[in-house]
């Protein structure tokens, strides 16, 4: 009766999917350890030859499954990760093209799970499937929103683009609402950057800026050294404090190495970014 059962069960999930998409599916630890390899890897150069060939085989990988949420979720992470690490200070452009293809996996992943066409729904249509939304969606609504807010930032110039920005706005909400600590204070950041990056006549809340910004901070024990690199890149900037924008950054560079193992990597784009704002000094204040 036992083998029976297994049998069964065997035919059925190959009559659902291929073989090739059950080893997809197999391979998801080796997936999350990638990525938790590569969020530890302190060589910048490195890291960019390599992240690349990764989303190369997560894009094989979707082909063969093109159903599968969690790959897509991964993509958007890699793409967003690629486009602001690697290609954002430099390559705006490409940074751009990377946001978009980000969005377009998050926004598949987010159909997948039963919210379908999200990018072209009313906010009132928008705020009703966010309610159906948990904590299994949290990943697919924290990538999506973190691209699509960085596309639309790399089209300030684009009145059509930057109407599109109370619907990331309203994804990164319900991250909020559902987990304030995902991704070590993620949405917390992004609405640091959101209140802090406008001035209080164009919708800006410097108070709620440094309050998301302090929470954020709370979170990460102060170790997420992203948190006071657009601080100072946006609030400290906005509020035209060249004291507080330079002692941020000097002390972001001057953070020592291992701070968090776990995210050496983003500690040290944070650390190459605050040399490069830190340039620009003279000339913004």
């Amino acid at each position: 009766m036992i083998r029976l059962t297994f049998l069964l069960l065997m035919t059925a999930m190959l009559g659902a999917c291929s073989m090739d998409q059950m080893l997809v599916r197999a391979s998801k630890p080796l997936i999350e350890g990638g990525i938790h390899a590569m969020n530890q890897e302190n060589d910048l150069q490195l890291a960019e030859r390599a992240i690349p060939t990764n989303l190369n085989m997560l894009e094989g990988m979707i082909r063969i499954d093109p159903e599968n949420s969690d790959l897509r979720v991964y993509a958007a992470q890699a793409y967003y990760g690629l486009g602001y690490g690697f290609n954002e200070d430099n390559r705006p452009r490409r940074a751009m093209n990377f946001y978009l293809r980000g969005l377009k996996h998050g926004l598949r992943a987010l159909d997948i799970n039963g919210y379908k066409n999200i990018r072209n729904s009313s906010m009132d249509e928008l705020e009703a499937a966010l309610e159906n939304t948990d904590e299994d969606d949290l990943g697919a609504l924290f990538w999506t929103a973190s691209n699509w807010a960085k596309w639309i930032d790399q089209n300030r110039d684009k009145s059509e683009s930057l109407i599109e920005l109370p619907k990331p706005t309203a994804l990164m909400q319900r991250v909020l609402d559902l987990d304030e600590s995902f991704y070590y204070g993620g949405a917390h950041i992004y609405f640091g950057v959101i209140y802090g990056a406008r001035s209080p006549m164009f919708g800006g809340d410097f108070k709620k800026s440094e309050m998301h910004f302090d929470r954020a901070r709370e979170i990460t024990n102060n170790q997420l050294l992203v948190v006071d690199l657009l601080q100072a890149q946006y609030l400290s900037r906005q509020k035209m404090d060249r004291e507080d924008f330079h002692h941020r950054l000097t002390k972001i560079i001057e953070a020592p190495d291992d701070l968090l193992p776990e995210l050496t990597l983003i500690n040290q784009i944070a650390k190459r970014k605050a040399a490069l704002l830190l340039k620009e000094e003279d000339k913004w204040f």
